[in-house]
């Protein structure tokens, strides 16, 4: 699975609250997730960002609570895929849940706002277009892969165990 998309960065320790305000949670509507995601970092992200783009970050993604908000809120407003030097274990699993695509790298270190980022989830590997450079990342197992692949683990669940 390839991705490619504007970066967005972000620093370190953004936590649930900051990816989807708690004011928000009273719905599960994945629109008007979307349409408040990252708002108290960034006023108009969800605005602002293009379909496909990349959200890219330093230690501890998503740390706080344990909702799932967080990342149905990034998904529905476009992001293609969230970088990070390392992720909180909950937001990781939320993630997959999902089937958002979440990778662990250290080069995002090398990333800057708005560079164009290719992604390759099975080879394990990015490069930043705008500088040319070239990184890599311990890519999933085969099942993790499938489960992004499907849409989430509920959707992997139907179509591979419920017959």
């Amino acid at each position: 699975m390839k991705i490619r998309g504007k970066a967005w960065k972000f620093g370190d320790h953004v936590n649930t609250d900051d990816i989807i305000a708690a004011r928000y949670l009273n719905t599960t509507d994945i629109n008007e997730l979307a349409s408040h995601c990252m708002e108290t970092i960034f006023p108009d992200f969800s605005k602002k960002i293009a379909k496909g783009d990349i959200i890219v970050a330093g230690e501890n993604f998503g740390c706080g609570s344990s909702r799932e908000h967080a990342p149905i809120a990034i998904k529905g407003c476009g992001i293609a895929l969230v970088i990070a030097r390392s992720f909180a274990r909950i937001f990781f699993r939320n993630a997959i849940n999902i089937g958002l695509p979440i990778i662990e790298t250290n080069f995002v270190d090398r990333i800057l706002q708005g560079d164009v980022i290719d992604v390759d989830l099975d080879t394990g590997t990015i490069v930043d277009i705008n500088n040319s450079e070239k990184g890599d990342f311990i890519k999933y197992p085969e099942f993790l892969q499938q489960i992004i692949k499907s849409g989430g683990l509920m959707q992997w669940a139907k179509e591979k165990h419920i017959r």
